[in-house]
């Protein structure tokens, strides 16, 4: 082999090599950011109810029955508050690497009658450690019982179309709808969600992540 054949050989293994660490990079970041993150409380950590029958899981079914890529870490935690999951969400940011994070926060912080302000810091903190990550955030509406006071109930539901609108990500407008009316939906305490009200919280869910379905599909999102 002469030098000049020689010198070919080598400039195409260089190349041949770098294509294949790139395709190897392309795979593994595709793979690592094929995970959903749900950060939630209690309404998303099945309390009460029978393991595997909670939305969450409802949820994992629907994206296997359609042959997504995609598997949901349910990272939720009963009685958790929105000071509760920020002090979590670097950890798991860094190690789940989600495409898509569920944040489904801050009505444990409302019940104990915390600051609406600091609620709304932490939430948007979350969202923007997540957005920094590259993940995409799909925000839970949330309600509270009018009995908490006219001003603080209003002002508790209008903080997430707020944080939505301000950090340009998407909303479940309000995650218990079609459940808080029907008192057949919840267990004993009045509070928590039963199981068949999972159904109903899931298609709240599936909803709002129309945006997403081209992306979950493995398709180019738009």
């Amino acid at each position: 082999m002469n030098q000049n054949n020689q010198s070919t050989f080598v400039s195409k293994k260089v190349i041949a090599i770098g294509l294949f660490c790139l395709l190897i990079s392309f795979v593994t970041s595709a793979s690592s950011n094929s995970t959903i993150l749900v950060m939630g409380d209690s309404l998303s950590a099945e309390y009460g109810i029978s393991r595997g029958s909670g939305w969450v899981k409802l949820l994992e079914g629907q994206l296997q029955k359609q042959g997504s890529q995609w598997t949901v870490f349910n990272a939720s935690i009963s009685g958790e508050t929105s000071s509760g999951g920020l002090a979590r969400i670097t950890n798991l940011l860094q190690q789940k690497k989600p495409g898509i994070v569920m944040l489904e926060l801050g009505a444990n912080d409302a019940l104990r009658g915390l600051s609406l302000n600091e609620t709304e810091k932490n939430l948007s903190k979350i969202i923007q450690l997540s957005k920094k990550s590259g993940a995409k955030v799909l925000l839970f509406g949330m309600q509270i019982p009018p009995n908490y006071g006219q001003d603080y109930t209003k002002k508790f539901k209008d903080l997430y179309p707020k944080l939505a609108s301000q950090e340009g990500i998407e909303l479940v407008p309000f995650f218990m709808a079609g459940v808080v009316s029907n008192a057949d939906l919840f267990q004993p305490d009045n509070i928590h969600p039963n199981e068949k009200a999972q159904a109903t919280l899931y298609k709240n869910v599936w909803g709002a992540m129309a945006p997403y379905q081209s992306l979950l599909n493995g398709k180019r999102a738009d």
